[in-house]
Order: C-alpha cells, then structure tokens, then sequence
C-alpha cells in the first residue's frame, strides 16, 4: 500500500510588493535621500550619525529600494576591505528601511543583494554589527563572532558604548 503524503502548494512570493522599486545601486545624486532616511533612525540609536558629506562620498557602497513615488524605502551599504583575518571581506551598514515599508520585504530584499554583490566581488565572509537583536541577519545565515575576525579597521572604530555585537556570514570566497 503506498502512502501519499499531501504537499503544500508553495505560494509564490514577490520580490518586493508593487509599491516597491527593486533593488538598485545608489547614485551620487542619492546622498541627500540617503541621509534623510538615515535620520529617522539616528535619535532611536538604531544607526550611528553620520554627516551628509559621508553618504556623498560613500554613495557607490550602497543599495536602495524606492517606493512607487521616489522616496527610499530603505538601503544598505556594503563595502569591501581587503584584509581580514581569513582573506577579503565586507562590512553591511547603515541598513535601514523606512517605518512605512518595514515587514514588506525590503529589508530582505537589500540583504540578499547584499549578500549576491559580496559573492560577486568574491568576499570570503560579511560582517555587521548590530545594538538590536539581528534576527533578519540571523535568519540569512549570519552568526555572531569575536570582533577580532572582522576587518580590523571597521572593528576597530565600533563604540563600545552602543554595546554591538558583531555578526559573520561566509560566502565561500567565490564568485557566483
């Protein structure tokens, strides 16, 4: 006798729900919104402040979502370093998505361009660090470790004061 065991049937998901740009790189000319969006979560302590001139100069580390009308609905930056203690790596920061677009699938939108931009310059691992509890990161495989396996100069400037933890994902140090 053969049993049959019923199957679900997977319900397709969007990408982004459809008031939602998909993820592209920022522009220079996107500083100005970049800092905006970044402000609403300076006071929460949620993100570290930083000068608008930051996000001028760092503009090309970031990806972005946009909503139906323009406005970034969130964004993330990544940038490379060439030395860590296990070959080169990258550092996510400043992630972060609007209240009004929050739990709409921005956040894991961004994260997994992140994460296929990293593989694509071929990191060997991803780092960030948090003062919340992480769960996004946790739920794309990011684990956390001593900071002294992060690049050494981003490590280096965390403040102890905002009591971070430092999360890793490898990537396996090959393009995709």
């Amino acid at each position: 006798m053969t049993t049959v065991v019923p199957r679900s049937a997977a319900v397709p998901r969007p990408e982004l729900p459809p008031a939602h740009s998909p993820v592209r790189r920022a522009a220079p000319g996107d500083a100005a919104a970049l800092h905006a969006l970044s402000r609403i979560h300076f006071a929460s302590g949620a993100l570290r402040e930083r000068p608008l001139g930051l996000y001028a100069a760092g503009a090309e580390d970031f990806l972005v979502v946009e909503r139906t009308d323009g406005v970034l609905a969130g964004c993330l930056g990544l940038r490379s370093h060439p030395s860590t203690p296990h070959g080169p790596g990258g550092v996510l920061y400043n992630f972060c998505v609007s209240p009004g677009s929050q739990g709409r699938g921005v956040g894991s939108a961004l994260l997994r361009a992140a994460l296929a931009a990293a593989a694509d310059r071929s990191l060997r691992a991803v780092f960030t660090a948090t003062s919340g509890g992480g769960e996004l990161f946790l739920r794309h495989g990011f684990v956390p470790v001593p900071a002294l396996l992060a690049p050494p100069e981003w490590a280096g400037a965390l403040d102890p004061r905002r009591g971070s933890r430092v999360l890793a994902r490898t990537l396996g140090g090959t393009s995709r």
